[in-house]
């Protein structure tokens, strides 16, 4: 199986909550667009439950990827751990009532390569602001976790691009599905992030902190000048590489897609 392969590269590169040094977290370096990040962190990787949920209940026929989805919750929980021990180190927590709306499960995707492609652009899109943000934030700590989160992020977005692959290959009337999530998710000047679209309008989260705040403040604080078109043709050029297809433009996307449906 596919999953014990990536059950072994992840044992080889696993990390612990106990070797990050949280009581060396340097309060005085740390400045109120870390703590909404952080925030927005916890709360994009609290949905992890809610996402395993889904997986495990619409691929009920395939054991090897439900194998790599219990690997992949593990570690999508650490890293939830992970920012919200560091709130905790300044005092910032989250709310438990907004992180406890997380758990309701997602609707099951258009088809099953849908759902699969909707988390390669979760992944990449993480994988991508963690990076950076990783690099522009001065507080030691929260750059050790960002560092490594983005790359355990990074290597979900490998396996979720394999899974989505094999899944065309065995159902190839699914294609248009998926090439209608990535338009969806990178025709528009901003991030959109599938725990945004499903859940940004929660009423548990007025007035909180969410994934989309993390966003906003990445792209206004963060991000240089073309990174969103960086990030969205990195995204558009994994979905080529998975379906064989050239979609390098929103204008290609919408042709093969207009192919795929006939």
């Amino acid at each position: 199986m596919h999953s014990y392969d990536v059950f072994r590269r992840y044992e080889r590169h696993v990390w612990r909550l106990a070797d990050i040094p949280f009581d060396e977290v340097r309060p005085e370096l740390v400045r109120p667009e870390y703590v909404r990040i952080a925030r927005g962190a916890v709360m994009g990787e609290a949905n992890s439950i809610a996402a395993q949920h889904g997986f495990f209940d619409e691929f009920v026929d395939d054991y090897d990827f439900s194998a790599f989805i219990a690997l992949w919750g593990g570690q999508e929980l650490q890293h939830h751990f992970a920012f919200r021990a560091w709130l905790d180190q300044i005092d910032a927590q989250v709310e438990p009532g907004a992180v406890a709306a997380m758990r309701e499960p997602y609707a099951p995707g258009t088809t099953p390569a849908a759902t699969l492609a909707t988390n390669v652009i979760s992944e990449l899109t993480v994988n991508h602001v963690y990076r950076a943000v990783a690099a522009w934030v001065e507080e030691p700590v929260l750059t050790a976790i960002m560092t490594k989160a983005s790359l355990d992020e990074a290597a979900h977005a490998r396996e979720f691009i394999h899974y989505t692959r094999c899944r065309l290959a065995e159902h190839p009337d699914e294609l248009a599905s998926v090439l209608e999530t990535l338009f969806v998710y990178t025709a528009e000047q901003r991030i959109k992030h599938p725990v945004g679209v499903f859940k940004g309008e929660l009423e548990a989260l007025r007035d909180h902190d969410t994934i989309d705040t993390g966003f906003t403040y990445f792209l206004t604080q963060v991000a240089t000048e073309g990174e969103l078109a960086h990030l969205q043709d990195k995204i558009r050029r994994a979905f080529g590489s998975l379906t064989g297809l050239d979609l390098t433009t929103n204008a290609r996307v919408r042709r093969n897609l207009a192919e795929a449906l006939g």
